[in-house]
């Protein structure tokens, strides 16, 4: 028959084991807490998106014989104005739907609507597109990371 050992184990050597383990488990468990990448950041960077470089675009409008300046400025992520520059006098009296249809795209595009969303009335929806396309073309130059 096979002789039985007897192992003896004294209390600190398993209180010291069990410390060592319990500082190891825990080690790895912050590791992994730091490493793995956290929900709210990818939250914040999402609703925080850069989509357009800061600052005044402009974009010309062929109208007639006369070519209008459209100015739009951005912000990093919405338009903040829309405006014709150096709008004369006469060009408000051969199109008067001019202005009021600007005036109208600027308060949706500033109210957050997309530019494509952007609803265009009976009544002046040639003026409107023409007037969005000029828009269009300065928000291309606003892009950050253009597709």
């Amino acid at each position: 028959m096979a002789k039985t050992k007897i192992v003896v184990i004294q209390m600190k050597e398993l209180i010291y084991t069990a410390i060592f383990a319990g500082l190891g488990i825990l080690l790895i468990v912050l590791l992994i807490i730091m490493f793995l990448p956290d929900k709210s950041n990818k939250e914040k960077t999402g609703s925080t998106k850069q989509i357009y470089t800061p600052g005044v675009y402009t974009s010309q409008i062929k109208l007639g014989d006369t070519t209008l300046n459209l100015e739009v400025a951005v912000d990093a992520d919405q338009v903040k104005s829309v405006a014709l520059v150096n709008l004369e006098e006469s060009v408000t009296t051969m199109y008067p739907l001019v202005k009021p249809s600007l005036e109208s795209i600027e308060k949706e595009l500033i109210a957050g609507t997309k530019l494509e969303d952007v609803p265009l009335s009976d009544k002046s929806k040639y003026t409107e597109s023409l007037l969005i396309e000029g828009i269009r073309t300065a928000l291309n130059k606003a892009v950050t990371n253009p597709v």
